[in-house]
């Protein structure tokens, strides 16, 4: 009975390899594995933020392998590598019987499998891919050598800190040609492929070195070393280098941008030439914008409700069989900077302790429980509760203790460029890249609310408009037979009306009555022909008086480039990231000449935007966002906050005439931050923290007025609207309390309405 159950089992095996065979990809290319040049990324001072291609670097013949290398890699991953056809039987029975009865099971992956896993498979743990992988296998060792196949695995495989094979991990952790390696650094090196995070020297030495014994005692049980030669490796005392990749600058949305561009013009040969590009970008302020955006989204995150642990794993009892427990289940949810995963070893309502993948315990006692309370409950459900085997995400607190927190499902992005030249300096495109490769910089189209006012109230200064208008915050009606659909009545951020007030007034505290009276005025179809002098497209932003609240689609390196306008005196400058392109040996194939504002680059008359300067340096010294100058202690700041309907977006937008910056903050798939969350609250926080670096030595700028402006009464004005030529006042026949305006408005179709007429806040 038993051996029918068998032969029907391979019958199942033999027909799904016939099956899958036919799709297996082609691997010829194997056959002919060359050294390729990555493509490197640099900032423009020349510091290192990104490489591709990386892996096959250091291609090193099997024939100039130290013996001892390869030796170690054997004893370890597959000791009879020369003996078998690809699937070591033998091994297979061997790890079955072992397995029997754990929780975790024990691999019989070859070289050649893991050969054919690396360079063509996923990683996913499914029946189907391993499937084709033992077919792969059969088929690299029917079309390659064993010293081929060995070749392909020692340069191939990824060994952590960017060394991609043993020789480039040779140089990366111990600083030496893979020729002058010694058994004691073979054995530390040969534990990588396992887990290059968990096995590391740099950040694990411990584990490291707990590994690097296991090996040492596998090569003498494989007689590769003598007793002699393995007590001496044991005692060797090992110079690993200290400078890991904990000085990178955090540019990756920066480098996959540049490489998608170099690859729309090289094509493959991107990750082959050895191309050097150098970008725009500055390394200190790039990690700062890094660091402030992360905390600007973590500060938000404590305030949200506890999700629950990301995963939950049964655990051995005993802690001799814990290790590869903690790496399965770590592997999958890999450190996000410094949001760092741990698994639970123990938990109760005071006190939790946990393991991290690098081998550390830590304790989280007291505060640290506290953004955790609802997983530590004994009411907790089981998706939520806290317990051993719990997959958690722990960060470290200011007072250096540990605190229990999550990853932020909330996105952001932080874009900075020269208004004088379009350069851009700094670019995060979301919290992490690893956990969301989108580039919302760049890629995401969102509602800007109030931050889009200003481009407004430029289109009114051509109309007679002036900062010194006064304009009705009273309210507003339009019925249904305007709208089309439901009446819409909008309503200012705090709900109130301030009656009459000044046009600076009005920016300086978002009031969307005075919007929306401006927008009246200048017409909602002069606006949106304005606002296409500020690169932003027409057909996003219809001409509805909702574009007076920011109901149209921005993206936020579009915000930066618009703000850039009023910052460099009413020049249209395009954004842009490369410098120059080199080839391997220096040779430069492009370089960029930064453009020199002239008046072809003209979007506006200077007057428009010396005036725009100065409405918008009042937001951030009596407004929505007075905390700017309160904070930095500078008067040259400029910008404006928003924040849409039912707080989906945030946003601040600002500049110093040296540096605009732009700041968004919201979910993938929009919806509430909360009713409390505003851009003031949320964007501009991470703006402040970037712009105190960044302006640090650069010295007050405040531009002179231009021709054509006159200063009366504390106000400006162009000269043909000065002495009360201009418009004087908007709406004050309108009362606060009384009936609100019902004047006729063209309006969206209700399908319309549904998605852009609500109220937008400041």
């Amino acid at each position: 009975m038993a051996l029918a159950g068998l032969f029907s089992i391979l019958i199942v095996i033999a027909i799904a390899l016939a099956v899958a065979f036919p799709n297996l990809p082609d691997i010829s290319d194997l056959q002919d594995y060359r050294p390729k040049l990555p493509l490197r990324v640099f900032s423009y001072e020349g510091a290192l933020i990104g490489e591709f291609g990386e892996e096959r670097r250091h291609l090193t013949p099997v024939k100039e392998i130290p013996k001892v290398m390869i030796d170690a890699v054997l004893a370890i991953e597959d000791a009879r590598f020369f003996e078998h056809g690809g699937v070591d039987y033998k091994g297979v029975l061997r790890a079955a019987l072992a397995n029997l009865g754990r929780v975790k099971s024990q691999g019989a992956s070859t070289i050649t499998m893991q050969v054919a896993r690396n360079v063509y498979l996923s990683t996913e743990k499914t029946y189907t891919r391993k499937i084709y992988e033992i077919l792969l296998t059969f088929k690299l060792e029917h079309m390659l050598t064993k010293d081929q196949i060995l070749e392909i695995y020692m340069n191939q495989i990824f060994l952590g800190n960017r060394a991609y094979g043993f020789a480039a991990a040779s140089e990366a952790y111990f600083d030496k040609p893979l020729a002058n390696i010694t058994i004691a650094e073979a054995a530390m090196l040969a534990g990588l492929p396992k887990a290059p995070s968990a096995y590391n020297p740099i950040n694990n030495p411990k584990r490291a070195r707990s590994r690097q014994l296991h090996i040492i005692e596998r090569m003498l049980e494989n007689k590769f070393i003598t007793p002699e030669q393995a007590t001496a490796a044991k005692k060797e005392e090992l110079k690993v280098k200290t400078t890991a990749d904990n000085t990178k600058v955090h540019a990756e949305y920066v480098a996959e941008t540049v490489r998608q561009l170099m690859f729309a013009q090289y094509g493959d040969e991107t990750y082959t030439r050895g191309l050097n590009v150098y970008t725009t970008l500055r390394a200190a302020d790039q990690d700062v914008a890094y660091r402030a955006l992360r905390k600007g989204i973590m500060d938000f995150e404590r305030r949200q409700v506890y999700r629950g642990p990301e995963k939950f794993v049964t655990l051995p009892l005993h802690n001799n069989e814990i290790e590869d427990s903690i790496d399965e289940a770590l592997d999958d949810h890999p450190d996000n900077g410094d949001v760092m995963s741990a698994l639970v070893l123990e938990a109760d309502s005071k006190k939790i302790r946990a393991i991290r993948q690098n081998g550390e315990t830590l304790e989280i006692t007291g505060d640290g429980l506290k953004p955790a309370q609802s997983g530590l409950s004994d009411k907790a459900p089981p998706n939520i509760k806290i317990r051993r085997g719990a997959v958690i995400r722990v960060a470290k607190t200011l007072k250096n203790t540990w605190e229990i927190t999550q990853l932020p499902e909330v996105e952001g992005a932080f874009v900075a460029l020269d208004p004088r030249d379009g350069s851009i300096k700094a670019m995060v495109g979301g919290f992490d890249f690893e956990k969301n490769k989108f580039n919302h910089a760049m890629q995401a189209w969102r509602q800007p609310g109030s931050s889009f006012k200003p481009f407004i109230y430029s289109a009114a200064l051509e109309k007679g408009i002036t900062p010194a208008t006064v304009i009705n915050d009273a309210p507003l009606f339009f019925d249904a037979g305007v709208t089309g659909g439901q009446p819409w009545e909008p309503k200012n951020y705090d709900g109130k009306f301030e009656g009459p007030m000044t046009m600076r007034r009005g920016l300086a505290k978002s009031k969307n009555m005075v919007s929306i009276r401006i927008l009246q005025a200048v017409g909602a179809q002069n606006a949106q022909e304005w606002i296409t002098r500020f690169g932003f497209d027409q057909d996003k932003h219809p001409a509805y008086l909702t574009m007076a609240l920011g109901a149209g689609s921005v993206t936020p390196i579009q915000m930066a480039s618009a703000y850039s306008v009023f910052a460099n005196g009413g020049y249209r400058i395009n954004p842009w990231l490369i410098s120059k392109i080199t080839e391997q040996k220096g040779k430069v194939l492009v370089e960029t000449i930064p453009p020199i504002l002239d008046e072809s680059m003209r979007a506006i008359d200077a007057r428009n935007a010396f005036v725009m300067e100065s409405l918008l340096q009042e937001v951030t010294r009596s407004g929505t966002a007075a905390s700017a100058q309160a904070k930095l202690k500078r008067p040259d700041l400029y910008g404006k906050t928003g924040t849409t309907n039912d707080s989906m977006d945030a946003w601040f937008a600002g500049f110093q005439p040296t540096l605009t910056a732009v700041t968004w903050i919201g979910y993938d798939k929009p919806r509430k931050l909360g009713d409390r969350e505003t851009g003031g609250g949320l964007s501009l926080p991470v703006w402040i923290q970037f712009m105190e670096h960044a302006l640090k030595n650069v010295p007050v700028v405040e531009p002179g007025a231009p021709e054509g402006l006159i200063h009366s009464g504390g106000e400006w004005f162009y000269d043909e609207f000065a002495h009360g030529s201009g418009v004087s006042s908007m709406g004050l026949n309108d009362s606060i309390d009384g009936e609100p305006d019902t004047q006729v408005q063209e309006l969206p179709a209700a399908d319309e309405k549904k998605k852009i007429l609500d109220l937008f806040k400041n």
